[in-house]
């Protein structure tokens, strides 16, 4: 056991509290829904990142590779000014959602290097421009270009060009779980001196200024030293140390972490030294905006230093127990230390990673995870009706956004899809961030899975929360198939044993959100489901959300699919707590049917003759039925049609001889209802090895699925599955009505350029991460049944045949090339940008988009989506025969 597992035994034995303080500062805090109380909902008008430096948040901070406690009562963070911008470089900028040609868009560069589980070493890169940063010219120029030109991003304003800027690495490292070391080291990439303004700010979350406490912590220079004491009930004694820098003691500043009123609302200022006095202070020589008593709630260590070109300057502090004498007489060898932990425990994570370029990729990719970890505070009832001590919000809210979801009261750490563009958790993004972090902690991953679960965050009726926009949303119902496999992954490791409570825990609360799935979107009690949205955002020919145009419905042949592996996934778990406790035999056995009946309705969902399978085709189609003009299917050939891969389960003979009542009662199923058991692949066969196959395709129906998904004219590119068939590029897909609504889906490699959900998302083209890392997992599970001699062309047309199992192979290797070097030294992720590709400082550092081209792989969408994108972590491990066709 490495040194950082015995950190996380100790955590696990609550010996230590090595997660007390972590990364869990968003990036971004303004423009969310948490912060907005606006009568018309909306949130980026209501709080923008003019008005950031001067408000004083509700719910949460923000700021640069910021860290916090696990209740975020403190927050340190970095700050700086490169003596040209107009303010304080605090907190990241970006556009708000109605301003990017693409919606929301972070527009800094900053690199998430590494990080391990406990934060016992954590770094991270930001990238400074000695130019004044060019807010105007990017807010402008995506304002001109419309939704068919690609977004424009602060690396294409040239303020990198001829290397004038610094590279700011941030690092963390601790002594103990209350002792954090951070080392800010400035490099000057430019071939001339540049002055650098570096602080590192210490702040109170703002706790008192609402009206249900009366008590304010309190931050202050310390007389002897130049330390800043924290006083707060709530937190152990803590003193930030300052080291000089350059035989430089720093200048320390004090404010509160007050709203400035005056310059925002006009109105009078709760405090003479408001939030963003440490800005007015350095940079317009307002002398009185901070406290001469050197005392307050928010706090700067300021650092000026001259940095010359090619060279490096370092400030160090240190957030530890009162009293220290040398503080920083260890700093370097600690420092040190951690770093050298930190290799030893990713060393013996990668072995059998022979490559050192996917090395890195993974590790970042983990480090992407850890860092996006954040503290996520939300009281619904309480934002409804607003605080005591402000003014009441408008009557609208009241009927406006969430208001059905007063019982949600989250207080928690939360990995994040991306802590500026979605700083804020969503259900199916949750459950996928859940594998890859279950490789480093799956004690972590578990309490993320459990969570969702809770009474103050799922619904009474046994809703998830979709995401904070809307919880009422429907996401894809992936929380099942989540568990299981991190229940799996935490099974190996703990060298067989597996975490039955945690499965058990979390199985009984997806009873009541399967029921919820059963009673609210099967329409007629056909097994037919109407998911909505399901987290596909433009994908098909209508906002599948809304009310049709047409009127009528969407029978989906995606939402009944997931429903469909929502199915075998509870069966399977069924299975698994049946061994301890044989009573679960019976709820696998109603899952088993349930599987069944939803099979019967995929292929069959009425007397009628449109089902949502297409044997000419040779693909799942959603089904539209107007009140006028009956049902017919929409051909959108999209990863709709392909979801249905993702409910394959296979059960082994050993598995059943362990459930003698579920197996009969299963054999009674089978034999008394045929047109049911005809459905299922092979189920009175037995398959190679004695298994049996649970799927919605047979072998002839997945051959033709699979002809399509391999074929590189449709769907197969380069670099994994694309979510909608090239085949629309020529041929889009168009929708007529008699009401004169006419309706076309093309496709789209790269960013959206229609309006249907808004947004950056676009599932008209591009490669996902997630479903293509389910159909790697599904396809895995297929060959486990079929074995080697099942086999299909690959790629379509080519003449080649393969198992399924290569093929899954090969699409992982595809996926994982999107971040590798190719044969000429470059990443698909980064397109053409020759700095990126080519620059030593920043050819491997890596970015994890949101989604990627579907012809080119470059990457798309939001910048640090290293929640399910960081899939591509799990996908980056060595091939093994230990189990042949199973997720590994």
């Amino acid at each position: 056991m490495n040194q950082e597992q015995q950190r996380q035994q100790e955590l696990r034995d609550g010996k230590a509290k090595w997660h007390r303080f972590g990364p869990y500062v968003s990036d971004r805090q303004w423009g969310t829904v948490r912060e907005d109380y606006s009568a018309d909902g909306q949130p980026w008008t209501y709080t923008t990142h003019d008005m950031a430096r001067s408000y004083a948040y509700r719910w949460g901070e923000e700021g640069i590779g910021g860290v916090s406690d696990d209740q975020q009562l403190l927050c340190l963070a970095p700050a700086f000014w490169n003596g040209q911008d107009a303010i304080l470089k605090e907190r990241l900028f970006g556009l708000a959602g109605p301003e990017g040609n693409h919606g929301e868009d972070v527009k800094e560069l900053y690199y998430y290097l590494d990080n391990t589980p406990t934060h016992s070493y954590m770094r991270m890169l930001y990238k400074y421009p000695q130019h004044a940063f060019p807010y105007d010219w990017l807010v402008t120029e995506n304002a001109r270009r419309g939704r068919d030109k690609p977004e424009f991003d602060l690396i294409d304003t040239l303020v990198f060009k001829e290397n004038r800027y610094f590279d700011i690495v941030i690092e963390y490292a601790k002594a103990g779980p209350d002792d954090l070391l951070l080392q800010i080291t400035v490099h000057n990439r430019g071939d001339q001196p540049a002055p650098l303004h570096v602080l590192a700010q210490l702040w109170l979350r703002n706790t008192w200024a609402w009206g249900y406490s009366q008590y304010k912590p309190e931050l202050r220079a310390s007389e002897s030293d130049g330390s800043i004491t924290v006083d707060h009930t709530s937190l152990p004694g803590l003193e930030l140390y300052c080291e000089p820098a350059d035989e430089q003691p720093p200048e320390l500043l004090f404010c509160e972490n007050e709203t400035n009123a005056g310059r925002l609302f006009n109105s009078k200022n709760p405090s003479v030294y408001c939030k963003d006095g440490i800005n007015d202070y350095l940079l317009h020589g307002r002398k009185r905006a901070v406290n001469p008593a050197l005392r307050g709630t928010k706090a700067a260590v300021h650092y000026l230093l001259e940095v010359p070109a090619g060279e490096s300057r370092t400030v160090r502090l240190r957030l530890a127990t009162p009293g220290l004498a040398q503080p920083f007489a260890d700093f370097a060898p600690l420092l040190e230390q951690r770093q050298q932990e930190a290799d030893a425990y990713y060393h013996e994570l990668q072995k059998g990673v022979e490559s050192a370029d996917a090395r890195n990729v993974q590790r970042q990719a983990l480090a992407g995870m850890l860092w996006s970890k954040q503290y996520y505070y939300y009281d619904v009832a309480q934002w409804l009706r607003g605080d005591p001590a402000m003014p009441e919000p408008p009557a609208s809210r009241l009927h406006g956004r969430n208001h059905s979801w007063k019982q949600l009261n989250n207080a928690d750490i939360i990995s994040m899809p991306d802590k500026w563009e979605y700083p804020w958790y969503a259900a199916w993004d949750l459950a996928f961030h859940c594998l890859p972090l279950a490789m480093v902690d799956a004690d972590f991953a578990k309490n993320q899975l459990r969570l969702l679960c809770r009474d103050w965050y799922m619904a009474p009726n046994g809703q998830l929360p979709a995401y904070e926009w809307k919880f009422g949303d429907v996401n894809p119902p992936v929380h099942a198939y989540a568990t299981w496999r991190v229940y799996k992954i935490d099974q190996k490791q703990r060298g067989g044993t597996g975490d039955t409570a945690f499965l058990e825990s979390v199985f009984h609360r997806l009873l009541l959100n399967f029921t919820w799935w059963v009673n609210r979107k099967d329409r007629d009690n056909r097994n037919v489901f109407e998911g909505g949205f399901l987290g596909l955002d433009n994908i098909g020919v209508f906002d599948r959300s809304a009310p049709l145009p047409t009127g009528g419905y969407i029978e989906q042949a995606d939402g009944t699919a997931w429903m469909a592996m929502f199915a075998l996934n509870m069966m399977r778990i069924a299975l698994e707590l049946s061994r301890a406790n044989p009573v679960y035999q019976d709820l696998a056995s109603k899952f088993f049917e349930h599987f069944l009946y939803i099979a019967q309705a995929m292929t069959c969902v009425s007397d009628e003759s449109i089902d949502m399978w297409d044997e000419e085709d040779g693909f799942y189609y959603d089904v539209l039925n107007t009140p006028d003009s009956g049902r017919f299917p929409l051909r959108v050939r999209s990863m709709v049609g392909l979801i249905p891969l993702f409910a394959v389960e296979v059960l082994d003979t050993a598995t059943l001889q362990d459930v003698p009542w579920f197996v009969s009662r299963l054999n009674w199923f089978l034999d008394n209802r045929p047109e049911l058991a005809a459905l299922v692949s092979r189920w009175q066969e037995p398959g190679k090895g004695q298994r049996h196959l649970l799927s919605l395709l047979r072998g002839h129906r997945m051959k033709l699925l699979l002809r399509r998904m391999l074929d590189e004219a449709e769907f197969l590119s380069g670099h994994g599955v694309r979510s909608l068939s090239r085949h629309h590029l020529q041929h889009p897909y168009v929708f007529e009505h008699e009401s004169d609504i006419n309706a076309k889906v093309s496709y789209e490699p790269a960013e959206s350029t229609t309006s249907l959900f808004g947004g950056n998302s676009n599932w008209r083209g591009p490669v996902w991460l997630p479903t293509n890392f389910m159909i790697v997992e599904s396809l895995q599970r297929f060959y486990h049944y079929y074995g080697p001699e099942f086999k299909v062309e690959y790629p379509t047309g080519s003449g080649t045949y393969c198992t399924i199992l290569e093929i899954s192979q090969a699409l992982s290797d595809r996926l994982i090339s999107l971040f590798l070097r190719d044969e000429n030294g470059e990443r698909a992720c980064f397109g053409t940008n020759q700095q990126m590709q080519t620059d030593p400082h920043f050819r491997d550092h890596l970015l994890f988009h949101e989604y990627f081209n579907g012809d080119t792989g470059e990457g798309l969408g939001a910048t640090h989506q290293t929640g399910w994108t960081g899939l591509v972590a799990k996908l980056i491990q060595p091939h093994t025969d230990e189990m042949p066709g199973m997720p590994k």
